[in-house]
């Protein structure tokens, strides 16, 4: 699947015990991406977090949390990501956060100048 050089960023925010169906909420918004034939997604688990409770959530021995941060990236046009956006909605509630980024997309190999 070709991305556009000018792009959008989708980041969404969630806490890694978040749940939609039983199932965990990143894990649901990842493969809804998928299903709507988005660019690309990736998952990653932070180490350290906090949102607007203010209660730190870490990795850290002394403070061990079950419930860490996770960040969805998805990248596609403007246009893809935004037909998702009513559906992350839904799934996402009153949970997490999401923010968007104009980005520039650079492909290995490409020979065009910036």
């Amino acid at each position: 699947m070709r991305i556009p050089k000018d792009a959008t960023l989708l980041r969404i925010f969630v806490g890694e015990t978040d749940r939609r169906d039983g199932k965990p909420l990143f894990e649901s918004i990842a493969i809804e991406a998928r299903k709507a034939n988005l660019a690309g997604a990736t998952v990653l688990r932070g180490r350290m977090g906090f949102g607007h409770s203010s209660r730190l959530h870490s990795t850290k021995i002394l403070a061990l949390s079950e419930d860490l941060p996770m960040v969805i990236e998805i990248v596609d046009s403007w246009e893809k990501i935004e037909a998702f956006l009513p559906i992350l909605d839904v799934m996402m509630g009153d949970r997490g956060m999401a923010t968007l980024e104009r980005i520039q997309v650079l492909l290995p190999g490409s020979k065009s100048s910036t």
